[in-house]
Parts: C-alpha cells; structure tokens; sequence
C-alpha cells in the first residue's frame, strides 16, 4: 500500500518545484542580460543610452507600475509620459559619466551658451537636473559648475543637509540657471512657489547613474514615484508636447 501511494504523492512536490525553478531561471537570466549594460567601477547602467523616446517612455511606465501597487489604474495612467514628449538622445554615444554631462547638456540645447546664463527672474532656472540623491546631487553639482558664475548659480535643490526653509531663501534671492536636486525635494520647492518653471527650457533626468547595488533613480520607490509625479505635473506635460514645445525632457 505504500508503494502504490508513493508515486501519487511526488508529482505534486515536483510540479511545485518545477514551477519555482522556472520561476527562478528567469530572474537570473533577467538579471544577467541587466549586468552585461552596468558598469559598477564607472557607476552607469548602460542600457539607458540605447533606449529611444518609445523605450524610455514605456521603461517610466514599467516602472511607476511596479513601484506604485498602491496606486489605481487611472492614477497610473496620470503619471504616464507619452513617447513625444521625451527627446531621443541615443546619438550621444559617449559613456554617461558624471564629467560628461555639461558635454551632453551642450550637445542637446540649441544655444549652448545659453547655459553660462541665468534669467533676471531669481528661482526660476531653465535647467533642471533630476538625481536619485543627495550625494549623486552634490557631484552632479560640482560637475555643472562649469556654467556657474556670479550672475548664474548652480542651486542644491536637494534634501541631504539642507533644510527646504534655507532653500527656499536662497531661491527667493538668487539667479540661477541651472537646478540640481531630488525629485521629492524639487516637488515641495515648486508647490511653495520657491521654485518657478516659468523659464524652464529642460529637464535632464540622472537616469544612467547607479550606485554600488545597482539602483538608479528609477529602481527605488522612493525615487520613481516622486519622478513620476514630478515629470507629470501637468504644467509640464503640456509644454513637453506643445506645438512649439518649450521644455525638452531628456534622461542622461
């Protein structure tokens, strides 16, 4: 009696493990295919560059579904970014390094001086560049200065040592032309009024950069969705996709 009962009590194991081993396959071979495009010694995931408007605007949607569980399908739906409104960068074929990214800014804006000057209107820059946190902000900072001078400020717009009241003082008296800083920190400036977009010309989202566990802006959730609201405020999304469209979304 035993030994009939035996073969009728295995496949329901096996056919569970079955499942779990395919289950786990497809996540290492996911995860193999993402580790040949990121480069941990110069901190960039390289699969970015090669995507186009469409593949970025579908990679946002893929992830602001997956971090945001929380969130209805119409919500979802709001935070959506359509494929017109992100500029393909895919012919910059230089890595996506930090020391780079004043090259990359220069090659996608019309008039490249335009980034050594800030407009008469205190906070409100015509850049603004998106990170995934304060320190990546602080280098991103350092390496923009390049367009800095005393009547153009690189502003730290991010939330590492920096209270948003201090913030929100240095905007109210300064130039500047470009932005640095988190997409939470960035969404609370422009709520206040700290922060204007009315002569915003770009925003650049740090999307290439990783860090020692592989996470970029869009791999966390406490990163994702903030960018998600962030890119979508509707003040924007009707410029991005405006006949005379007057701000260039671009992810570095």
């Amino acid at each position: 009696m035993s030994s009939e009962s035996r073969p009728n009590k295995r496949p329901a194991p096996d056919s569970g493990d079955t499942g779990s081993k395919k289950k786990r396959r497809r996540k290492p071979k996911h995860s193999a295919e993402d580790d040949e495009l990121i480069d941990l010694e110069i901190g960039v995931n390289g699969a970015i560059a090669k995507m186009d408007s469409q593949l970025l605007a579908d990679h946002l949607a893929q992830r602001t579904s997956r971090f945001g569980t929380d969130l209805s399908p119409v919500e979802l739906s709001d935070l959506s970014i359509s494929a017109v409104s992100i500029q393909d960068t895919t012919s910059w074929k230089e890595q996506r390094i930090t020391d780079r990214l004043p090259d990359f800014l220069e090659k996608f804006t019309g008039d490249p001086a335009s980034l050594s000057k800030a407009p008469k209107a205190t906070g409100a820059p015509h850049t603004l560049i998106v990170t995934g946190g304060g320190l990546r902000a602080a280098n991103v900072v350092r390496a923009v200065r390049k367009f800095q001078s005393k009547d153009n400020t690189v502003a730290k717009l991010f939330a590492k040592h920096m209270k948003i009241e201090e913030q929100v003082g240095f905007l109210g008296k300064s130039r500047a032309g470009i932005g640095v800083g988190t997409p939470a920190r960035l969404s609370d400036l422009i709520e206040n009024g700290a922060l204007s977009l009315t002569h915003l010309k770009r925003i650049v989202v740090d999307a290439s950069h990783v860090d020692q566990k592989k996470r970029g802006v869009m791999d966390m959730k406490d990163t994702m969705i903030p960018l998600a609201r962030l890119l979508s405020r509707k003040a924007l999304k009707d410029r991005y996709a405006a006949a005379e469209k007057s701000v260039d979304l671009l992810f570095y």
